[in-house]
């Protein structure tokens, strides 16, 4: 113990993540941060050597009555539930943009309400590793300072100088413009500078002191630079008169070791999404994804008829409560059904908990739901926040019309308009559309074309890269958009 006290702990983070926070992992088509996967795997940890050391304190004072069950299993299935509970409320991202109370705040509700339930339910199954219930509270503050105390060391290191990722631009127009907008809103947090921009014509978009005069030597500038890496998001990539076009210099860069990157897959490594701006026809034809098949079809249409019927179950309580609830506030209907566009773009007939007045539309007309709508009532406020109202797609799910997760389903007036409108809007129906889906996690709710022009880019990114895994990682997140009442109108 006297030696272990006089290692720094941020040493050990600063030597394991020089090793890999530059790095990632392409698993099924998505990229991994490794860094962070790091991160989860030394909270894992601490979260098992928190129960293991408290259930060794307990045994040695005759307080826990199975330290062979609560020791090695009951720590792993610990560390596990809680681990769950962190990606459950997007622990690992969202605390790059917290204060520390925030931060704290977010770990509790993690640990104490995602987690308890979870550990509730274990508990019940196997009542061997419960701990009991004052023992697992202590076990839970204990390892919450923890864990707070590693993910601010952790932010420090990665985000030092010395591990972060230098990278360039080559392009100075509209393209660049956006990227470094999405930089100062999220690249930073994921240990990323970038530098600046070379410009690729004499016309430049950037503003200048964000502009690097056009290099003699690409590779010496980078090296003198420290760049690891270029992004290329030209306007025009085409040789026009007085443009900057380095492909000779960047082939000497990529084979001497400088990673180099278009723009579109710049932007699904880091941010999952595909930047609608970058998309053309031959990104969808030539790229290893949208691949159909029909193994997974069959597997996830089976896993939305356990998870349906399931929640059907488990949620029928509610299912009543709620039906109760618009009847004494506004009686008759109690459901509302739609047109949808789903799979294909064949129409079917969604339905919904109303929310709403019985004459939200009454000129029948589509509109986009509005922030503090008038029109939804005082259950309808509680129930969208909740997500209740969305309970009886489950039956649209058992149809085989909708799936457990995939894009939202839009209204065919709505449909029609965005295909005019927005660019590739067609494709996100080559998915079956689903409860939950990657843009209600990482898009507010959409109301307007602009709104469902970002939606898309995440529409996109799914339908590209979707797989079982995908699916579950989503249905975990799905929880905290449930529990802060994320995206609702």
């Amino acid at each position: 113990m006297e030696v272990w006290s006089k290692v720094d702990l941020s040493l050990i983070l600063k030597q394991t993540t020089r090793k890999f926070s530059v790095s990632y992992i392409r698993f099924r088509q998505h990229y991994l941060h490794i860094s962070y996967l790091v991160l989860g795997l030394l909270e894992f940890g601490v979260l098992f050597v928190v129960f293991s050391l408290l259930t060794a304190v307990l045994s040695t004072i005759g307080v826990a009555h199975n330290p062979v069950e609560q020791g090695i299993p009951g720590g792993l299935l610990f560390a596990f539930i809680l681990s769950c509970g962190t990606l459950a409320m997007g622990g690992y991202l969202s605390m790059v943009h917290e204060s520390l109370p925030s931060l704290f705040f977010r770990t509790l509700v993690a640990y104490c309400l995602v987690g308890g339930i979870g550990l509730t339910l274990l508990y019940s199954v196997l009542p061997a590793v419960d701990p009991g219930s004052t023992n697992l509270l202590w076990a839970v503050l204990i390892a919450s300072v923890s864990v707070v105390a590693i993910r601010l060391a952790f932010l420090r290191i990665v985000d030092s100088d010395q591990l972060v990722r230098r990278v360039a631009i080559l392009g100075a127009g509209e393209h660049a413009a956006a990227l470094l907008d999405e930089y100062q809103k999220n690249l930073r947090a994921l240990g990323i500078r970038i530098v600046g921009c070379i410009p690729d014509t004499e016309h430049a978009v950037v503003p200048e002191n964000q502009l690097f005069p056009i290099p003699y030597d690409l590779y010496s500038f980078c090296k003198s630079n420290r760049i690891s890496e270029i992004v290329v998001v030209q306007q025009d990539r085409r040789r026009v008169e007085n443009s900057y076009l380095a492909t000779p210099e960047l082939m000497e860069c990529k084979l001497r070791g400088i990673a180099v990157t278009n723009g579109i897959d710049f932007y699904e490594r880091e941010l999952k999404k595909a930047k609608l701006d970058l998309v053309h026809p031959s990104w969808i034809v030539f790229s290893d994804g949208f691949k159909p098949s029909k193994t997974r079809s069959f597997t996830k249409r089976l896993l939305d008829l356990v998870i349906s019927l399931s929640l059907m179950v488990i949620m029928f309580p509610f299912i009543v409560l709620t039906a109760l609830a618009i009847f004494l506030e506004t009686g008759r209907p109690i459901l509302y059904s739609q047109n949808r566009v789903g799979m294909m773009g064949r129409e079917f007939r969604i339905y919904k908990f109303r929310s709403m007045r019985q004459d939200a539309e009454k000129d029948g007309k589509a509109r986009w739901a509005s922030a503090n709508d008038s029109r939804v009532t005082r259950v309808g406020a509680f129930i969208r926040n909740t997500r209740l109202d969305e309970l009886p797609q489950l039956y649209n799910v058992i149809k085989g019309e909708m799936s457990i997760v995939g894009p939202r389903p839009e209204r065919p007036e709505f449909v029609s308009e965005l295909k005019e409108k927005v660019p590739f809007y067609d494709t996100r129906h080559y998915v079956k559309p689903g409860l939950m889906g990657w843009a209600q996690l990482k898009y507010p709710y959409g109301a307007s074309v602009d709104d469902a022009r970002g939606k898309l880019e995440f529409d996109l990114y799914y339908s590209k890269n979707h797989s079982l895994l995908m699916d579950l990682l989503i249905m975990i997140q799905t929880v905290e958009v449930i529990l802060l009442g994320k995206g609702v109108r």
